[in-house]
């Protein structure tokens, strides 16, 4: 990348590899990684970029495939000056890369009610781009108000008209970062929330792969919602079952591989390049529209080039 760099209080790295920030540890090199100090050396840098640099704003990268060439743009990743959280009466402000399921620890023992964050990989910026949801709800019933940073280097303050939230998705400004969000929960006994956590922790335990490298959902579910949590939860149009309707459970490809456990992880198995990940989830969309005529989208992001 030829644009020069403006100077910044944070770190800045050229040709930093990404796959060791990515739960599936696969991808290849960012032009730039920056870590910004705090949001005024973010928001100094970005006013100060040259408008044709690309920006990609990365959250733990839990959700995440980098390809194995890498993103020709200058990846921004915060860190411990945007994870604080603070509780308000029924209010929850948090950094953007507050943990999700530090959110809901915290402010669980403050008698708020945000416990199906407790089990969303990621951190609160991912949570709230991605609308992510569980057990019936979704970032959106919670959500007040929320602060990024734009490409310009503006800071602005976002409502739920401007995130305009949608099933896994929102519309957020091209290259703002999100800083912080606001949130309101219901209030409860901190007991029965720290209980209803621990139950659920378990469940997914049980349920999921969460010892393996996943990304969590590969693929949205076609019925367009998250699982409700409740027994008569309906699963014919659940990702999982239409995998395993396409018999694409435990189905591999090079290190990668369909999770025998729950269909709809994708799995490092060790060795998996983001071709072998990437490629596998396209094989599975194929079998799934040829047995049910249905296409599955992804909910995990790919970014970047392939390998030259």
């Amino acid at each position: 990348m030829s644009a020069p760099m403006p100077p910044v209080r944070g770190r800045l790295t050229p040709q930093r590899p990404l796959a060791d920030l990515t739960w599936l540890r696969v991808g290849g090199p960012a032009d730039w990684l920056f870590q910004p100090a705090d949001e005024a050396d973010l928001a100094a840098f970005l006013a100060a970029l040259d408008p044709a640099v690309q920006v990609f704003p990365m959250g733990v990268g839990s959700n995440l495939i980098v390809r194995d060439g890498g993103i020709r743009a200058v990846v921004i990743r915060l860190g411990r000056g945007f994870n604080t959280i603070e509780v308000d009466g029924g209010r929850v402000t948090a950094g953007a890369a507050a943990l999700d399921a530090h959110v809901a620890k915290r402010a669980a023992a403050a008698g708020v009610d945000l416990t199906f964050l407790r089990t969303i990989p990621g951190a609160i910026g991912g949570a709230l781009r991605m609308n992510a949801g569980c057990y019936g709800t979704y970032t959106a019933d919670v959500f007040v108000s929320a602060r990024a940073v734009t490409r310009k280097g503006q800071i602005v303050t976002l409502g739920a008209d401007d995130l305009n939230f949608r099933y896994r998705q929102t519309d957020l400004p091209e290259g703002a970062v999100l800083i912080s969000a606001v949130f309101e929960g219901p209030r409860g006994d901190p007991a029965t929330l720290e209980a209803r956590m621990a139950a659920q922790l378990q469940k997914r335990d049980e349920t999921q792969p969460t010892k393996d490298r996943t990304a969590g959902s590969t693929f949205r579910n076609p019925a367009g919602f998250s699982s409700t949590g409740r027994s008569d939860d309906t699963h014919e149009l659940k990702a999982w079952k239409v995998i395993d309707d396409a018999g694409m459970r435990g189905a591999t490809r090079g290190g990668a591989q369909m999770s025998p456990k729950h269909s709809n992880f994708l799995v490092n198995t060790g060795g998996a390049t983001a071709a072998d990940l990437e490629g596998l989830g396209e094989e599975v969309r194929k079998r799934v529209y040829q047995t049910s005529a249905i296409e599955l989208e992804w909910e995990i992001m790919r970014v970047g080039e392939p390998a030259p």
